[in-house]
């Protein structure tokens, strides 16, 4: 029946469609497959991907929003032997650009309004060779990219829903996925998840989260994050049912949780801040079996409003690291002791906290947090300098005859209690948290330098109670006064909303320290103050 040993994420959804293949899988608006139709239109896709000519490991890039041929590209691609990179909707064509050619993507799944804005910043040199359109147009000349690329529009790779997938052995150590993190040195990084990565977080999130297929769980995050992945594969790896949401509106969330009687949610702090406030119907809030929260710390008021507003409804904290898919969770029971606890590591992971050395930290001393066990992912796409940074031998692991264990290195600093629980107390780098978005200042410079508005500029991120930070642009005038509209226009056309800076001061130097770099510490104190 079922695969005897699941070396592909794909093997989630098999799984489940050889189980129950009458429950409903996935749905998008009015529109719901079960996961015997899901399962066909992914075998259908895989084979029309290996008549392109995928080979093993090819990357294929998803820029769409969340809808139903967004799951059937993602399993389809990993189906067919292929790396899903799956692109956030909100990033502008520039940064797609850079991450298609980062990645070296040979087919691009997008839509035709996408496409045309997109295909105007590809080299001619770009490494795509077939961009699929999910949208029926009929100027497919007119839409041609740079290079050699060869359009097609979905319906060309479904004229047999009844096509058998290709034969790909894959083993569960090889690539699946390729997440697009924004990094402390500017342009975004691609993490790179094995199909073991995300089968056991797929695993270990449902095991803690008592996923069951009794469950409807709303997709609210971008497919993009790790956490919104983990939403399709945990669902299918318990047999339940997703709701896919673009969200937009607050109260589009309590309709869809009437409607399709959602059980469980997992989102950022800023969304939870938002559902806070609403009124929602006691029989609607009655259904909610639980809800999660990841992407940073959420404020004690939001998490009291909530659990006023769905007094039965488990409340799980989560702590996570796109290079290790998930890490910490906060058991529901413990949230009136100790609120402002990460929790304990996650099911099939273990959590260190060491010293510079590498030996193990005293309970209450802080130290660098250091995630061991199959969630570590294998790096850094196509950049082995800060794959050697972040991703180290074990400490005190074995030496010898035996290789020694990879972890992964936060770069966070936390602490212990006596009772093992974790304490997060803050970051190493300078990488801005807001809107469960890892920020770079490095990026958001970049921005501002390329207006030609200003001789310096430096981004910080200041603690706010609804978004976790705030973007602060500290900015010297290339001439003698800087035109803040200006600038923030230029923000508005060339990043999405959460990276544009919330307010600019404008300073006639910024502080440099002995090293000749801007003094971002001594800048700080500046704004506090």
């Amino acid at each position: 029946m079922k695969p005897a040993i699941r070396t592909n994420v794909s093997h989630l959804l098999q799984q489940a469609a050889l189980l129950q293949g009458a429950a409903p899988a996935v749905t998008f608006k009015d529109t719901t497959y079960s996961y015997t139709e899901l399962w066909q239109r992914v075998c259908a896709f895989a084979a029309g991907l290996a008549a392109t000519g995928l080979r093993r490991d090819d990357r294929v890039a998803v820029a769409l929003d969340k809808r139903l041929e967004t799951v059937v590209a993602i399993f389809g691609t990993t189906t067919a032997g292929g790396v899903i990179v799956p692109v956030n909707p909100l990033l502008r064509p520039p940064q797609v650009a850079h991450i298609l050619s980062d990645c070296s993507a040979r087919v691009l799944v997008t839509s035709s309004d996408r496409w045309t804005q997109l295909r105007e910043c590809l080299h001619e040199k770009a490494s795509i060779r077939h961009v699929l359109l999910i949208d029926e147009t009929s100027g497919m000349d007119d839409l041609h990219g740079p290079g050699r690329c060869e359009m097609h529009q979905w319906t060309q790779l479904f004229s047999d829903e009844t096509a058998a997938p290709p034969r790909i052995a894959t083993v569960d150590c090889d690539m699946a996925a390729i997440l697009y993190t924004s990094g402390s040195t500017g342009k975004p990084k691609g993490v790179v998840l094995s199909h073991r990565n995300m089968i056991v977080g797929a695993e270990s999130v449902s095991q803690y989260l008592g996923n069951t297929p009794d469950d409807t769980i709303l997709s609210v995050l971008p497919l993009s994050f790790d956490a919104g992945l983990s939403q399709l594969t945990t669902a299918f790896n318990s047999g339940a049912h997703v709701v896919l949401m673009n969200y937009l509106l607050p109260g589009d969330v309590i309709r869809l949780c009437e409607r399709h009687k959602v059980t469980g949610i997992t989102g950022v702090p800023p969304f939870w801040t938002q559902v806070a406030n609403l009124s929602w119907p006691p029989g609607v809030a009655a259904g909610l079996r639980y809800f999660a929260n990841t992407g940073g710390r959420m404020p004690k008021a939001t998490l009291d409003r909530l659990r006023a507003s769905f007094p039965t409804t488990l409340p799980y904290l989560m702590y996570g690291l796109t290079e290790a898919f998930r890490s910490t969770y906060l058991d529901p029971a413990e949230i009136d002791r100790r609120p402002d606890s990460i929790g304990k590591a996650i099911p099939n992971a273990e959590i260190l906290v060491v010293r510079p050395d590498g030996s193990r930290c005293a309970p209450g001393e802080q130290g660098e947090l250091v995630h061991r066990g199959p969630l570590v992912a294998l790096g850094y796409w196509n950049d082995p300098e800060r794959t050697a940074e972040r991703f180290r031998p074990l400490p005190g692991a074995l030496t010898g005859s035996r290789m020694s264990e990879i972890a992964v290195f936060s770069g966070d600093t936390v602490f212990a209690d006596e009772d093992g629980f974790l304490y997060f107390v803050g970051r190493r780098d300078e990488m801005i948290k807001t809107s469960g978005y890892r920020v770079s200042p490095t990026e958001i410079e970049e921005v501002a330098y390329a207006t030609g508005l200003v001789r310096g500029a430096v981004a910080l991120g200041v603690d706010d109670p609804l978004l976790g930070q705030r973007i602060v642009l500290a900015a010297s005038p290339l001439d003698d006064k800087l035109d803040v509209t200006a600038l923030l226009t230029a923000f508005k056309q060339q990043v999405p909303q959460y990276m544009v800076p919330s307010s600019v001061i404008e300073m006639a130097s910024i502080p440099i320290n002995p090293n000749g770099k801007f003094d971002r510490v001594l800048l700080r104190e500046q704004l506090a103050s």
